[in-house]
Order: C-alpha cells, then structure tokens, then sequence
C-alpha cells in the first residue's frame, strides 16, 4: 500500500512536472526576411532550425515585399512565423543570430540585401528592453512587411504597448511600398501534428 501511495506521487510529480514545463512555455512570433538566393529555400531552412528551440506551430503565406530603407536591390520574400519555446529571450536572440550567422548573414550595409534575416516581434504578453533586444520589436508596426504576414497567423494578437490588434495595427497604416502573397509554396516544411 505505501508502495502504491510512493507510486501515485511519483506520478502526481511528474504530471505536476509537465504541466509546470508547459507554463514555462511562451508563444513567440517571429519574422523572417530573405532577398538573396534562392529565397524560398532560405525561408524554409531557417524555419526548419528554429524548430531546434521550440515547435513551429504556424506558418504564415510567403510574401514578396519591397525593400524599405535601401530601394536599390532585389524584393525580399517575408512571412512570420508563430514557435511555442522554452527559451528566455536573450537565449532565443542568441541562437537566432547563430542560425543567421551559419546561414550566411553578414551585417555590411544597415537594411541591405541578407540571405536571412529573422526578427522577435512579439514574445508572449512580455516587454523586453535590453541594450540588444527590444521586444515588441520597436518598428514592427510601422512594417506592412511584417504585419501583413503576421496578420494572417495572429490576427487578434494584442501588441503588448499599444494595446490594438495586429489587424488594427495593419489597416491603420498608410499606403506604402507593396507586400503581395507570393506564388510559391512553401515546400520545406509540413506540420507535425
């Protein structure tokens, strides 16, 4: 009988203990930009690591999008992407810059041309202000780019400063340069579940 009591307990522990791993879980939303090579393949790569941190749950429609800031070079190819992961977000950040990094990323000119460029838009309901990462990111809803994809994915999702939706923050800005979906599929990735 104390062996079946040690037994449940042991059980209560470890249920306790995934439940526990579940809330420290956070939805993370992320943005992913490519404008050199083989864009869909970068895309897709890049998705595929991120798994390696946490679970890809959604996916945003690939959109090709003009280049802000720096006009003179090829559109990029934009979607966002939704990842439920255990990580801080300095530890995310970190192994972000090293999927970048082992990709191929070099930060020569300040909005220039990247194989890869991924960006924390939205980390759970959190503010983060550090001298290497702010999150909400600061200028995601000045970005058709980004809001557009993230608009399909997490319509309803409240940024955390501003209080409005990402579909409020999308329709409330003014014409700029042009986000359309792109014929492409995405070929690399296939959900889970």
């Amino acid at each position: 009988m104390v062996l079946r009591s040690r037994e449940k307990s042991t059980a209560n522990s470890f249920s306790n203990a995934d439940e526990a791993l579940q809330d420290m879980r956070k939805i993370v939303y992320l943005s992913l930009g490519s404008n050199l090579a083989d864009r869909v393949q970068n895309l897709n790569t890049a998705i595929e690591r991120l798994g390696a941190w946490g679970k890809v749950v959604t996916i945003s429609s690939f959109y090709e999008t003009e280049p802000v800031g720096y006009a003179d070079q090829p559109w990029f190819l934009n979607c966002a992407v939704k990842l439920n992961t255990e990580k801080m977000p300095l530890q995310l950040l970190s192994r972000i810059l090293d999927v970048e990094q082992k990709m191929g990323r070099r930060r020569i000119q300040k909005n220039g041309p990247r194989i890869i460029d991924i960006d924390i838009l939205l980390f759970g309901h959190s503010i983060v202000n550090t001298p290497t990462l702010v999150v909400p990111h600061p200028e995601m809803h000045n970005r058709r780019f980004v809001l557009e994809p993230l608009a399909e994915i997490a319509p309803d999702e409240r940024h955390p400063v501003f209080k409005r939706t990402i579909r409020e923050l999308r329709d409330g800005l003014p014409p700029g340069p042009a986000v359309r979906k792109f014929a492409a599929l995405q070929t690399g990735w296939h959900d889970p579940k």
